[in-house]
């Protein structure tokens, strides 16, 4: 047994394409690869590439579990095993430093306790949302999760879009197997009324998971996403309701910094 090392890769939206090369070198090389993804075609392209060392950390979470209590238990069997001298690698759904707590945790405690961490990047559902929605994040994109954006007075410019993220277990801190409780949807909506009229449309949003299947875009006015029917991996995508502001002064400051000079 060599000395202990951590590895955190992604293994995109969809796996069939957008699983790296790189990130696929590292599962086969690793003395164990610990998942969390839940696609079928994930595990088994995970349970493909290294048979011997493929465990899953998903049967950690708990019907009514908090999240967080999971979360810290994923940390713990990943430096279990850096600690026990395995080259590991933590393998995750997505790109795993995007909404991912137990990646970013077990690297800063692995490093803290002297071992190599490192993080791979992946393709993460705003890149698939990007992609099939037809955004530039070039005008602007302020990017919060669903919960977070409730309990904290967060600054929103509507000139330019807003992802929220997890908007399909708002305001539950616990995991379910099934559907989560919606009911804090209409204090999103409060939440946003101020900066946009309850007639702008919004866009409800699911990455495909699987090669030849199409994502899920709903289009709703605001006033009647409370309502709407949520699965947990829905993403809430708000495009701008006004053009940006120009600042005259810069635009003129600009042009003095281009003018041609004066001489001989």
């Amino acid at each position: 047994m060599g000395e202990g090392s951590l590895i955190v890769v992604g293994t995109g939206i969809s796996p069939v394409g957008q699983l790296t090369t790189e990130a696929i070198a590292w599962m086969r090389r690793a003395d164990k690869v610990l998942y969390i993804v839940s696609n079928p075609v994930s595990v088994a392209v995970i349970q493909d590439l290294n048979p011997r060392g493929a465990e899953s950390l998903v049967g950690l979470y708990a019907d009514g579990k908090l999240r967080t209590d999971t979360y810290e238990e994923m940390v713990e069997r990943v430096l279990t095993c850096v600690r026990a001298g395995q080259l590991t690698c933590l393998a995750l759904y997505g790109h795993p430093g995007v909404f991912a707590y137990p990646s970013h945790e077990a690297i800063r405690r692995a490093r803290r306790e002297g071992y190599r961490a490192q993080m791979l990047p992946g393709i993460s559902a705003e890149d698939c949302l990007f992609a099939d929605l037809g955004v530039d994040p070039k005008t602007g994109c302020q990017s919060y999760e669903a919960t977070d954006f409730l309990l904290y007075r967060r600054p929103l410019d509507v000139s330019s879009a807003v992802i929220l993220w997890q908007i399909g277990a708002i305001g539950d801190w616990t995991y379910k197997q099934e559907r989560y409780d919606l009911s804090a949807l209409p204090l999103l909506v409060e939440r946003l009324l101020p900066f946009y009229s309850e007639d702008h449309e919004v866009c409800l949003y699911q990455a495909s998971t699987l090669p030849g299947c199409e994502p899920t875009i709903r289009r709703l006015p605001l006033k009647r996403l409370a309502e709407a029917d949520i699965p947990p991996s829905m993403t809430l995508y708000i495009p701008p309701a006004r053009p940006p502001e120009v600042d005259e002064a810069m635009v003129e400051r600009l042009r003095a910094l281009r003018a041609p000079q004066g001489g001989r």
